[in-house]
């Protein structure tokens, strides 16, 4: 038998041809991506950063994608205004935020204010509360603290006698007393205020009680500005006549203690 001659086998090549076409297939289809995200954004800048992107990332940082936007001059300059107005609403909103936060910081500084000066006024109204027990004044002096301050009541028969304006010189030293208790550093501002019952006064010197509720608080304000020191400029006086009464006019009790003068230490805040 003829031997038969073995066909001798060769390793087929894999044929990469056609990785050129494609590579560039795939190219144009970017390209056409760039152009058409390019025409729908109103963004130019973010176009530029991303044609730099990917011109540097395919070409080593050359080629066509270096080129000025395609995007017209018009859009451009609109891309521009909005960054500009987009960049001034920011800094806006940020001033806005800024001064809400100062106002928030000036209101807390306010409440701590308020709390400090109201604690220095409790203060205040212990040392007066003090002296009125050390002297037996609980049916003749009273305080209490309201919005408006420290308020201290006077009977007015601590000091004057019925129908007078002039402070008793038997009480004098009660006066001096409670101008030293008046006595800060610095000065608050306080208004002495007159005040009588609804009977009419009944004497040729006052005309009417409103009169002679004003000289009592002028002339007990005098007796406390022998203290020297104590700054007159601080001091006002009022007088209200029955026109703020404490209580009802009707009974004797209601009377008694409308007819009185009234200190009134004002907050700092």
């Amino acid at each position: 038998m003829s031997k038969r001659k073995k066909k001798e086998h060769h390793e087929e090549h894999v044929d990469e041809s056609w990785l050129i076409p494609y590579a560039d297939i795939l190219t144009l289809l970017l390209a056409l991506f760039i152009v058409l995200f390019a025409m729908s954004s109103v963004d130019a800048r973010k176009f530029e950063a991303l044609s730099k992107a990917f011109n540097d990332a395919f070409n080593g940082g050359t080629g066509f994608f270096d080129f000025p936007s395609p995007m017209p001059d018009g859009a451009m300059q609109s891309a521009d205004k909005a960054d500009t107005e987009n960049k001034d609403e920011v800094e806006k909103a940020s001033a806005a935020g800024t001064l809400e936060e100062g106002q928030n910081d000036m209101e807390a500084e306010g409440k701590i204010q308020k709390l400090t000066d109201k604690q220095e006024l409790k203060e205040v109204e212990e040392k007066v509360k003090t002296y009125i027990q050390n002297n037996g004044l609980t049916d003749k002096l009273e305080t209490s603290l309201t919005d408006e301050g420290l308020l201290v009541t006077i009977r007015d028969n601590v000091f004057f006698a019925s129908g007078s304006a002039e402070v008793r010189s038997g009480e004098l030293t009660i006066a001096d007393e409670i101008g030293e208790l008046l006595v800060m550093d610095p000065p608050r501002n306080i208004i002495i205020s007159g005040h009588t019952d609804n009977m009419p006064i009944k004497n040729s010197e006052f005309e009417s009680n409103w009169e002679l509720s004003v000289m009592r608080a002028v002339n007990f304000m005098k007796i406390l500005l022998h203290n020297k020191d104590l700054d007159a400029r601080a001091f006002s006086a009022k007088g209200f006549g029955e026109f703020q009464p404490a209580a009802s006019n009707d009974t004797k009790e209601g009377r008694d203690k409308n007819r009185r003068v009234e200190i009134l230490i004002l907050p700092r805040t």
